[in-house]
């Protein structure tokens, strides 16, 4: 019997680990026969959320330039490099573009192509346009993989979950409010990926709350408005009639920070400094593992030091005193203690140019507005401020610290579950949108398309009147009123809630998960645990739904790519298991 592989996901996480495997094959597997399985009801390559059938209006928020699906010399990895074209390579872009996902969905189909290209001929790739419903077998025996739409199930020496972003089912909010929808008449679109929500049920002309103002958020704003045939021209928007009137609001009350807009140059700061491997070994020593005490610290003081190691090097001119002996004492110093604050106020005088991670996170703490059209025009300030800043090469401090939350988030997936909150600062202040997304969600509010609730913001059901009410702390006792509520973001990624029948399966059968919920994984290599923290020999997951996410299936080039670095784990880890048992008969025979 053939030995075989199934990866259960051929998006651009199931991607990454085919191209690994192609890579690592002639050193680990050689010319041995393999069945290849890949089972996704999506396209391979793209996968659900990069499919070239949605709207050409949703853009990605990277630049053509910082997307690659290949490794370089920083990931850490063991197998070999395979180098290949960014996106803005391969489609001949400008690199400084903010690419249609249409476009990225070719990328990934063409590194697709390619890494089944690269396979040897004794490997056969099977692809199944289904999905999965069920894992089962023994520890150490043959998995049968069981597939919708297929009587009979795959057998498998290993099996590689990349499922990517899950449905889920409502959590008990969600629920109440959808059942008040439908007892009251009303509109409940539930967390989603925008783009295969009903859009279609907001009425134009109507007021609608939208809790979430993240990249889920701007899809939203965009598809219905200009995908209802509004257009933007010289920083106004020309309305078609069609649209609705948003009202957004999140807990911070703002949307995520611009995309940088200026390119990297001149000396990177080395990083990691405070957090790296082996600061991240001593963590994982611990006992117990708190993210306020043991890890935001670090956190803290690493993107201090890539701060002020731009400021001291780029912006010499706005620092006092020298370099060496900023870094001396910075390192010496306690993070967040008194000693660190007076180096930081002696060095760099202008309160200005001090990283404060804070006031960043929640820039609309404590202010109070007298009206919510006082509270427009602050968060248009707010927003052009943050536009310009983030254009601004005199704030190149800003990029350091970019960097440093994507060396810190490569250690982090070593650690487990450190809870949600790490994850959305990450996306606020790294992976926000293009800037030209914020000039025009300006000319919106303008327009009188958006409408801003604030910070802190709170949903509720209004039986006595039957309409959903939204508020906030920006604007004390003021409130508004809808027929229809959007929540605009991701289902939380949970085996306890997730509608996907192959997780839940998993977690029934004894996989373990965290509090919250993730897929718990060995973060050598993959390996789902049981609830005894063993490893189960042929299972592996990867991605969203695991302990050990990453930031991304794909990243910007000489960063680390730590997404890469667990595939090529993965796929070395499965190959060396797929050998030995391709060796089996030869060594008893």
């Amino acid at each position: 019997m053939r030995p075989s592989l199934v990866i259960v996901g051929a998006g651009p996480r199931g991607t990454g680990v085919l191209e690994r495997l192609a890579a690592n094959l002639p050193e680990l597997y050689g010319e041995l026969p393999l069945d290849l399985h890949l089972v996704d009801p999506f396209p391979p390559g793209a996968g659900r959320i990069w499919r070239t059938d949605q709207s050409p209006l949703l853009w990605m928020n990277s630049m053509a330039e910082d997307v690659t699906m290949f490794t370089d010399e920083t990931v850490r990895q063991d197998g070999p490099i395979r180098r290949g074209p960014t996106l803005a390579e391969w489609a001949g872009l400008d690199g400084a573009t903010f690419p249609t996902r249409r476009r990225q969905g070719g990328y990934l189909r063409w590194v697709y192509e390619e890494a089944v290209a690269a396979l040897p001929p004794t490997v056969t790739v099977r692809e199944h346009r289904t999905s999965a419903l069920r894992i089962t077998g023994t520890r150490d025996g043959r998995q049968l993989v069981t597939l919708r739409d297929r009587a009979e199930p795959l057998a498998a020496d290993a099996v590689v979950l990349t499922l990517g972003h899950l449905d889920a089912e409502p959590d008990a909010e969600q629920r109440a409010l959808a059942d008040f929808a439908r007892r009251n008449g009303l509109v409940h679109l539930p967390p989603d990926h925008t783009a295969d929500s009903d859009l279609d049920a907001l009425p134009p002309g109507e007021p609608v709350i939208v809790r979430g103002f993240g990249l889920a958020f701007i899809d939203l704003m965009v598809l219905l408005t200009e995908g209802r045939g509004g257009r933007h021209r010289n920083g106004e928007y020309l309305p078609s009639g069609r649209e609705p009137v948003l009202h957004v609001g999140s807990r911070r009350g703002v949307p995520y920070r611009a995309k940088i807009g200026y390119p990297q140059d001149g000396d990177r700061p080395p990083l990691p400094r405070f957090f790296d491997p082996d600061r991240t070994e001593a963590l994982r020593k611990l006992p117990s593992l708190d993210f306020a005490r043991d890890i935001w610290p670090l956190i803290a003081k690493e993107a201090g030091h890539a701060h002020y190691h731009r400021l001291f090097t780029a912006h010499r001119e706005r620092t006092r005193g020298t370099p060496s002996d900023f870094a001396e004492g910075y390192g010496a110093a306690e993070p967040d203690s008194p000693a660190l604050r007076a180096l930081i106020a002696a060095a760099v005088p202008d309160p200005a140019d001090r990283l404060d991670l804070q006031a960043l996170d929640r820039p609309l703490e404590g202010r109070r507005f007298p009206s919510y059209d006082a509270l427009q025009d602050g968060l248009r300030r707010h927003i052009e401020a943050d536009l310009t800043r983030r254009h601004d090469p005199a704030h190149s401090a800003d990029l350091a610290v970019f960097s440093a939350l994507l060396s810190v988030y490569g250690q982090l997936i070593r650690l487990g579950d450190i809870g949600g909150w790490w994850h959305g600062f990450f996306s606020y202040l790294a992976s926000g949108p293009p800037g030209v997304r914020l000039r025009q969600l300006l000319a919106l509010s303008r327009a009188g398309i958006v409408r801003f609730v604030g910070a802190d913001m709170t949903v509720t059901a209004d039986e006595r009147r039957g309409v959903f009410r939204a508020g906030g702390a920006s604007v004390p006792g003021e409130w508004i009123e809808a027929r229809a509520l959007v929540e605009a973001r991701l289902p939380e990624p949970t085996v306890h809630r997730t509608r996907s029948p192959l997780l839940r399966s998993l977690f029934e059968d004894g996989a373990a998960a965290t509090p919250t919920g993730l897929l718990a994984v060995d973060p050598a290599d993959g390996r789902v645990l049981d609830r005894a923290g063993r490893p189960y020999p042929r299972r592996f997951a990867l991605g969203p739904h695991t302990d050990a996410r990453s930031g991304g299936a794909f990243t910007r080039p000489r960063t680390g790519g730590a997404a890469f670095g667990q595939n090529d784990a993965t796929a070395r880890t499965a190959l060396t298991l797929l050998r030995a048992l391709s060796c089996r008969p030869c060594l008893s025979g």
